[in-house]
């Protein structure tokens, strides 16, 4: 078994997966601008950037488990590689990995309630983990 530790802002944490199967992590958010800083808007379905050091390919699936601030409720999301920042990037960007969502319907839902959740800072310039 592998550990990927999952960091935004200092605000989540990562749970074990098996390499035989989808990568399992747990993202928590307890703050709107580590969930900004990890928001990938210009999927069309939505997707996060996941810091890990744990190797993955483009297109292998990862299986997120994520909570948004002031939200009990957890979200799964079946999601897909879909770039990778390696270690030592330029720029001091962080190592890790971004989820493209799935392209359904729970996924829209997901994408709507985090865009609701940020607001206008979807359209802000200020920097982020992503593209």
């Amino acid at each position: 078994m592998s550990e990927t530790t999952a960091r935004p802002g200092a605000a989540a944490h990562a749970a074990t997966g098996n390499p035989a199967r989808p990568s399992v992590i747990q993202l928590v958010f307890r703050e709107k601008g580590a969930l900004y800083a990890a928001y990938i808007s210009a999927f069309s379905d939505g997707g996060l950037f996941v810091p890990t050091t744990r190797d993955y390919r483009l297109g292998e699936d990862i299986y997120l488990l994520l909570s948004l601030p002031d939200d009990p409720q957890r979200y799964p999301v079946a999601g897909k590689v879909a770039w990778i920042t390696p270690a030592n990037a330029s720029g001091g960007r962080t190592q890790g990995v971004g989820v493209r969502f799935p392209s359904d319907e729970k996924s829209r839902g997901l994408k709507i309630k985090i865009e609701e959740l940020l607001g206008t800072a979807v359209q802000s310039a200020k920097p982020t983990q992503t593209i």
